[in-house]
């Protein structure tokens, strides 16, 4: 199946084991569009049911950066005993990656983890960014393709764990530009780094970022939003918000760190992801999430970002907009509405058993 495009430079191709009935959605499908979105491909099946795939690509490789299901409880072919008719949507990033100029190929199965959802592959050839209209020959295989070793390698040192230290203060933050606030941020920010020692043993540290010692900078462009946090004089993290012109949605596109490490066996520790998807939100409004986000930025690099509440590129008044929450917070929702229903049915049963016995106590004597 090929998503529509250019008929001189197909970008995308895609060959799955799909329902029978899957088709691709070519209005919703896209090729993409330089600098201003990322080409898509949109699948349906059954009865409103659509599994969308978002692609990106840097010099070497391309991927599925993210994929998106869409269900519909009301679809009694599906979900015979559903409780509710909703349609609900889930989405994830994805290990689905290739060379520029190869095909994706995975026989064994890929699968993609989307909250109480789980999207599998099989026997998958994914293809993006082709220089013509046919797969390419070479080829970049999944690792559950891959041989496993005959000999297993030696396993690695653990890391040494460090103190935990508390949670790190919430800060605000904003940038502006010529035509006003493109950042609004309020957020506690803690690093997340495993690193080698001079002793040749493995830690990972916890290293908190404390906003009396930080001092905040950034730029705002049409497409791309930085925030910049200089940290004690050693430490550089970088923050860059992208948007989806298509979806009209912000997100943290990519983070960046420098700092130095007194103790590593290379004191200067770099670490970089420009292919991130996360805090996202439509343009205008704000994420607001309550809970600990963990961002996996690199294998020795993440941030555990803290009561993050964020707004990139339109922030009218220097105000954050309404507020989109986060799934963890409303989850957490769910455990005291389910306990006080709970709650609530116990007293109901025990009243009506006590209106029962009082009436049967007072009912007198029988004639016999």
């Amino acid at each position: 199946m090929a998503a529509p495009g250019s008929a001189r430079r197909p970008l995308l191709l895609l060959l799955l084991l799909l329902l029978l009935d899957a088709t691709v959605v070519l209005n919703r499908s896209s090729c993409g569009k330089e600098n201003t979105s990322d080409p898509s491909l949109v699948i349906a099946f059954g009865r409103g049911h659509t599994l969308t795939l978002n692609f990106t690509r840097n010099a070497t490789r391309y991927s599925v950066q993210l994929m998106s299901f869409v269900y519909n409880l009301s679809d009694t072919h599906l979900f015979p005993n559903a409780s509710s008719k909703e349609i609900k949507t889930v989405e994830s990033i994805t290990d689905i990656r290739a060379d520029i100029d190869k095909k994706y190929r995975c026989v064994s199965g890929t699968q993609v983890h989307m909250n109480n959802v789980t999207v599998t592959l099989h026997d998958a050839t994914i293809q993006a960014y082709l220089s013509n209209s046919s797969f390419s020959r070479g080829e970049t295989r999944c690792e559950q393709d891959r041989p496993s070793p005959t000999t297993a390698p030696p396993a690695p040192p653990s890391p040494s764990p460090s103190p935990v230290p508390k949670s790190p203060s919430v800060d605000k933050y904003n940038v502006s530009g010529t035509n006003g606030t493109c950042l609004l941020a309020s957020m506690g920010l803690q690093l997340n780094l495993t690193y080698e020692r001079k002793d040749n043993t493995t830690v990972t540290r916890l290293l908190n970022i404390n906003p009396n010692k930080t001092s905040a900078s950034g730029s705002c462009g049409a497409h791309l939003v930085t925030l910049e946090l200089h940290s004690e004089g050693t430490t550089v993290l970088l923050f860059q918000f992208g948007m989806n012109a298509s979806s009209s949605r912000f997100f943290l596109q990519g983070i960046q760190l420098n700092t130095i490490l007194p103790d590593a066996r290379d004191p200067a520790f770099k670490a970089a992801n420009g292919s991130l998807r996360a805090l996202q939100a439509t343009v205008g409004n704000s994420y607001k999430c309550n809970a600990e986000e963990h961002v996996r930025v690199t294998k020795a690099f993440s941030v555990n970002i803290f009561k993050v509440w964020v707004q990139a590129f339109k922030v009218e008044g220097g105000q954050f907009g309404s507020v989109e929450e986060c799934l963890l917070d409303e989850n957490s929702m769910l455990i005291p509405i389910a306990v006080g229903g709970a709650l609530a049915g116990l007293v109901l049963i025990v009243l009506i058993a006590y209106l029962v016995g009082r009436k049967r106590s007072h009912a007198g004597y029988q004639t016999i």
